[in-house]
């Protein structure tokens, strides 16, 4: 017969002892450790900061928007200032170069007086010739600058003499020795004249006294 084993002895040998479980590591006196956990106020803060943060930044990129755009449009303009200057202005060196010419024909048409009737013809043919040229410029823009009788104003009118005047009030053109014009609105030969300083008659004078 087979002899039951005695009460406290040794288990049967295929049974494995119980494990004991080690403590924690970091844990004092055999004691688990805890971590501390966020409370929602400290997320919630966290939460708002980066919100403002990224408020910031795009405040910032928007204001760069802002400029860069101000910016294209300020290019925009002065492009199609310069563009319409270029239509406007783009021909001014060659109608410079041709004011001389004008300038010539005016001075020989001026200075024709009490000639034979050929000669006349000439003239007739000169004076066709200024004024189909004249026509011609205007289609561009050009005009002439009235002076003759005008008060003298020195963004138009270029003074080479003062005649003193019983006839005209100060600053007055008295005579236009060469023509000026304008080209679109723009000076493009200032009209050179004579200015008036006006003369107080011996009457006048006396009567001033």
């Amino acid at each position: 017969m087979v002899k039951s084993k005695e009460k406290g002895g040794k288990g049967h040998p295929h049974e494995h002892p119980e494990k004991l479980h080690k403590p924690e590591p970091g844990s004092e006196g055999g004691e688990p450790a805890y971590e501390m956990e966020e409370t929602p106020e400290v997320k919630d803060q966290e939460v708002l900061k980066k919100l403002e943060e990224k408020e910031k930044e795009s405040a910032a990129h928007y204001d760069k928007y802002l400029r860069a755009a101000a910016d294209l449009e300020n290019y925009k303009k002065r492009m199609a200032r310069e563009h319409a200057d270029l239509v406007k202005y783009g021909n001014e060196k060659l109608i410079k170069d041709l004011m001389p010419l004008l300038d010539s024909l005016d001075r020989a048409l001026k200075q024709a007086n009490d000639v034979s009737a050929e000669v006349q013809a000439f003239i007739d043919g000169l004076k066709l010739i200024e004024a189909q040229f004249m026509a011609c410029l205007q289609k561009h823009g050009v005009e002439k600058i009235e002076a003759r009788g005008k008060d003298f104003d020195p963004n138009l009118h270029q003074a080479v003499m003062m005649i003193e005047s019983e006839d005209f009030e100060d600053n007055k053109v008295v005579e236009e020795f060469e023509t000026g014009y304008l080209l679109n609105g723009r000076l493009l030969k200032p009209a050179k004249v004579s200015v008036s300083k006006r003369v107080i008659k011996n009457a006048e004078a006396e009567d001033r006294g």
